[in-house]
């Protein structure tokens, strides 16, 4: 029952538990912890995560503040800055991939059957990674630059919801490349890769797998054609080739036939040239296709801006891996929210009204039933008109 329990217990309800304790278990997280458990520490992170938490000595006192609330908030060990920095330097991250994983299952369950932007039975995968910036100093470990150091989050986005299936935090002298290496492909599913991700024998692990990738061609590609297909130039599609690849390298990593679709897009006045090793879609759908590649960088700008990835709780890698994997579960438990309760508000709204009611002891539906997505127009006859006064 919801009854006298705050917003912040009743949205943890939705956590797997059980699941949780076998990460844990796994990695011997609690092991010799004698009160402030893996749970705890998961619990006061996503606190910081829904609150905007500026730092651990802002966690502290903010929880604090509620410290005879926090029994029944599902928090056992007392809070304590430095029992949290300790935590989060020495408990394996892996505990927390493991369950946002674990999250992120449930959550694509429950939106396999959103719709997608092309209409497309499989699946559409979209990989790309995002650079956050870090202070030399501090992050050593992660230097980018000659002075600079960053963290890369290398993510493989499922375009129905919008569910990071697979994340890789790295630091930022990794190349994005190599990241192609770490993926468990999918038969039959599409992968919309960046120009920046063309290697041409890891391409063919694509094709080896049967999974199809739309990636953009390189200037410099050196080819023939061997095929082609009529076009409606009216639409936007200039060429629609079969090609074989016939530089020195690219011949010899990549030995099959690929696809070549030139697509002009008259709205950006930006010629596209693309490739793919998928031979039945239409061309225009592989163009509207890649248009949707679109939708990761809404995802990073929204973790980025919404979540607390941009500054860190500790400095070491294991404390920002740990941080990271609690945000991404987060983002993945206020999606389930969402379905869940059927709401009709966008991801943002709901992590709005979280972070302003999360002590208040209501039913968790009724915080969300007097906002929606749809703006009220005033009624047109009780309007003045400007010179009626």
């Amino acid at each position: 029952m919801s009854h006298g329990r705050t917003i912040f217990a009743q949205l943890m309800d939705l956590l797997p538990l059980a699941e949780f304790r076998r990460c844990v278990e796994r990695y011997r997280g609690d092991y010799k912890v004698q009160s402030f458990s893996c749970l705890d520490q998961f619990l006061c992170l996503a606190f910081a995560q829904l609150t905007y938490r500026e730092s651990l000595r802002d966690i502290e006192t903010c929880l604090r503040a509620h410290s005879s609330q926090l029994y029944h908030m599902g928090f056992r060990g007392g809070i304590s800055r430095n029992t949290l920095a300790h935590a989060n330097q020495q408990r394996d991250w892996r505990i927390y991939a493991d369950f946002a994983r674990r999250l992120i299952a449930q959550a694509r369950a429950l939106y396999q059957h959103e719709p997608l932007a092309v209409e497309l039975g499989q699946t559409v995968y979209v990989f790309d990674s995002t650079t956050v910036d870090l202070c030399l100093s501090l992050f050593p470990w992660a230097q980018f630059r000659r002075r600079k150091s960053a963290v890369k989050l290398h993510t493989l986005l499922d375009l129905r919801g919008n569910i990071p299936t697979a994340v890789y935090v790295t630091g930022g002298q990794v190349n994005d490349v190599n990241l192609l290496d770490q993926l468990v492909l999918e038969a039959g599913a599409f992968y919309l890769l960046d120009r920046g991700y063309v290697d041409y024998r890891r391409l063919y692990q694509f094709t080896q797998a049967l999974a199809f990738f739309v990636t953009r061609a390189e200037r410099n590609t050196r080819y023939r054609r061997c095929g082609w297909r009529p076009v409606d130039h009216a639409r936007g599609v200039r060429s629609d080739q079969t090609i074989r690849l016939t530089g020195p390298n690219s011949s010899r990593r990549y030995p099959a036939p690929l696809r070549r679709i030139h697509y002009f897009d008259a709205d950006r006045d930006l010629r596209l040239i693309f490739l793919t090793n998928n031979f039945q879609l239409q061309a225009l759908t592989v163009a509207q296709l890649y248009r949707a590649r679109w939708q990761v960088e809404l995802f990073f700008r929204w973790i980025k801006h919404h979540l607390r990835i941009r500054a860190f709780y500790g400095t070491s890698p294991n404390a920002v891996k740990t941080q990271v994997w609690v945000a991404i579960s987060v983002y993945v438990l206020v999606a389930i929210l969402k379905k869940q309760l059927q709401l009709d508000l966008s991801l943002y709204k709901i992590l709005q009204i979280l972070s302003v009611t999360i002590f208040e002891k209501a039913p968790l539906s009724l915080a969300f039933s007097q906002s929606n997505d749809h703006v009220l127009q005033p009624d047109p006859c009780i309007q003045l008109g400007l010179f009626n006064l």
